[in-house]
């Protein structure tokens, strides 16, 4: 791989991020989310080990938004219908974006709730 299409892609990954910011109310609320859990992971004293759990949980949720809104405009630039096969797929990608966060949710109830109380 040639080292100039190689940093050419970081520049296409960045416009992603950069379109989901700017399009995708969800990926904002997760966003300040994050911010949220990364005071309180500062303010709790987490150890590297729960830092790197929580690191990956926010790294992943951004992901999968961003993936669920890719698969939502793939589905919608295929067919302008109200197709049942294209709402299926859509709903089980938001789906798995709450199927997520609610286990984020938990495992970040299990890293802080301790710490607090």
């Amino acid at each position: 791989m040639k080292a100039r299409r190689f940093f050419r892609s970081f520049r296409f990954a960045a416009e992603g991020i950069k379109t989901a910011l700017k399009h995708e109310q969800n990926i904002r609320f997760h966003i300040l989310a994050a911010v949220v859990v990364a005071a309180a992971g500062l303010v709790t004293g987490l150890s590297l080990l729960e830092w790197m759990v929580v690191i990956v949980l926010i790294g992943g949720m951004l992901a999968l938004e961003m993936f669920n809104s890719a698969i939502e405009r793939v589905v919608d630039l295929a067919t302008s219908e109200l197709h049942p096969l294209a709402k299926q797929a859509k709903d089980m990608a938001a789906g798995a974006v709450l199927v997520f966060a609610v286990a984020s949710a938990i495992i970040g109830l299990l890293i802080f709730l301790p710490k607090w109380f």
